[in-house]
């Protein structure tokens, strides 16, 4: 079976899906970490 090019494009694949959560769960976690490093800002123990 062959899939021209329309039908291709109109595929919902499952590693679609799974870059959408992943690249959601990075954002949350940079966002977490820029709130969490203004708020509890570390020194540097030189």
């Amino acid at each position: 079976m062959v899939l021209t090019k329309e039908e291709l494009y109109d595929t919902y694949g499952g590693k679609f899906q799974l870059g959408w959560f992943a690249a959601l769960g990075g954002a949350i976690t940079l966002i977490v970490g820029i709130i969490d490093g203004y708020l509890r800002p570390l020194t540097c123990n030189r």
